[in-house]
């Protein structure tokens, strides 16, 4: 099996760390953001990783080379023009097979991703999304669940009106067949997959209780950097 580490964005709300660096390569504790989940995926036997690549690509592949300094394979899916997480993610495929592990790289964490995969496999589910908790669910987007299955998600709740205190942590096992609810170019793979395929009872649900750190603006990339242990 193959792995996609989603790495695209442009970090716009780490402005002005991302001027001249891309999200992927900022440094906590020594190493880039995205070395972490490099790293966990070949801790866990992944030997061919996908990167989808866009801004400042060539500093990503300059660092990252073919991946053999971490004891990987690496292959480039570079967004010529910004697609969207889906088109990212339907692009990055291409060259997956029938069923990838899906990471984005901005989050820290330490999934189990063997687990991940024997939940994946002891369902029927087209999507097992790892599902983290948390207490300001009133800045995520919080699962609706139905014993281990995902029937929706609720946008930045109130606290005392969440459904569940479960969000997508980004980490995912995925069987390509679930991309197909997809348009071609310009998509979103939250609004237009995740949430349709929820609906449809296609979506298993695996909860992490470990490490799980966003880096997507200053504040939480400050906290990563203080607290996430190596």
């Amino acid at each position: 099996m193959k792995a996609i580490i989603l790495a695209g964005g442009l970090g716009t709300r780490l402005r002005p760390l991302t001027d001249t660096i891309p999200k992927p390569l900022l440094p906590v504790q020594g190493k880039p953001i995205m070395q972490y989940a490099v790293e966990n995926l070949a801790k866990y036997g992944f030997r061919e990783i996908i990167l989808g690549i866009s801004y400042h690509a060539d500093k990503i592949k300059e660092y990252f080379g073919d991946g053999s300094k971490f004891g990987v394979k690496l292959e480039y899916s570079l967004e010529k023009t910004p697609l969207g997480t889906g088109g990212a993610v339907r692009q990055a495929a291409t060259n997956a097979g029938d069923e990838f592990v899906l990471v984005w790289g901005d989050n820290l964490s330490d999934v189990d991703i063997g687990v991940l995969r024997a939940v994946h496999h002891q369902s029927d589910c087209w999507i097992t999304m790892t599902l983290t908790p948390r207490d300001d669910v009133e800045n995520f987007g919080v699962a609706v669940l139905d014993k281990d299955k995902i029937i929706g998600f609720v946008e930045k709740p109130a606290r005392d009106q969440s459904p569940s205190k479960l969000i997508n942590a980004g980490v995912f096992v995925i069987k390509k067949i679930a991309l197909d609810i997809l348009p071609e170019g310009v998509s979103s793979i939250e609004k237009q997959c995740l949430e349709s395929l929820a609906v449809q009872g296609r979506i298993g649900a695996y909860r992490h209780l470990g490490q799980w750190f966003p880096t997507d603006t200053i504040a939480k990339y400050e906290l990563a950097q203080r607290e996430f242990k190596v």
